[in-house]
């Protein structure tokens, strides 16, 4: 963290554990006390988006601290060098940057708006979906994969297991055992997503013909336009 009252002084570099809220309110009393603040004196802080989400966000507001979230390939940098990285390097640069935005410079990088919970959570099941089915693509070009290093090219379905018991190689040899073992546990993790799928995309169609909210009411509109089906318009949506 780093903390500064105003353009012409070095930052104070506090470092804190990750995800430790108590720990980060103690030091922003410090830092008021250090620079001579009211305790009731507001702060303005951001942080780059990332892995941490939007709950650091929600927790500065619930605490009174006026926050932003910053789209970190916004942030200007050096095209004239390789630009040093740390994490206090990082602090300080974000922190001048967040004076000049306070100051009125809105063009010094780009805000990202922040969902609710509500709507987060709502795109939860899309996501999970969009991964699922990467992760079934993956599966299955393995497989295949693992079938061309011997020379086999074989249709990957609910008959697979059966079939590879009757493969034979260029020179009439099986598929040897320890080969043949890693293809049917590729297949089981196979048979894993494709059940978790089909029910993401049962539960995804329940909750387009139910959902009486309005964003419910948006996807059944979206799709009756011709061309858009149920991932384009629930993904617009």
């Amino acid at each position: 963290m780093a903390f500064t009252i105003g353009a012409g002084q070095p930052p104070r570099i506090r470092s804190v554990p990750a995800r430790c809220a108590s720990v980060v309110l103690n030091e922003i009393k410090k830092a008021k006390l250090r620079f001579g603040l009211p305790i009731g004196a507001p702060v303005v802080s951001c942080y780059e988006a990332g892995r941490d989400g939007f709950w650091i966000h929600r927790f500065h507001t619930h605490e009174q601290v006026q926050n932003i979230v910053v789209d970190s390939a916004s942030i200007e940098v050096s095209r004239r060098k390789r630009r040093a990285k740390s994490d206090r390097l990082d602090a300080v640069k974000l922190v001048s940057m967040l004076i000049r935005w306070h100051n009125g410079e809105k063009k010094v990088w780009s805000v990202v708006h922040v969902p609710t919970v509500a709507d987060e959570d709502r795109r939860q099941l899309h996501r999970e979906l969009i991964e699922l089915k990467a992760e079934r693509t993956g599966l299955l070009n393995r497989i295949k994969g693992l079938l061309a290093g011997v020379g086999l090219n074989v249709l990957v379905d609910g008959k697979l297991p059966n079939r590879l018991e009757k493969l034979r190689q260029w020179d009439d040899a099986e598929v040897p055992p320890a080969l043949k073992g890693r293809i049917l546990r590729e297949y089981e993790r196979l048979q894993l997503v494709v059940r978790q799928i089909r029910e993401l995309e049962a539960q995804r169609a329940r909750e387009i013909r139910e959902d009486p909210s309005p964003q419910g009411e948006q996807t059944r509109r979206l799709m009756n336009l011709k061309g858009i089906g149920s991932n384009g318009a629930w993904l617009l949506v």
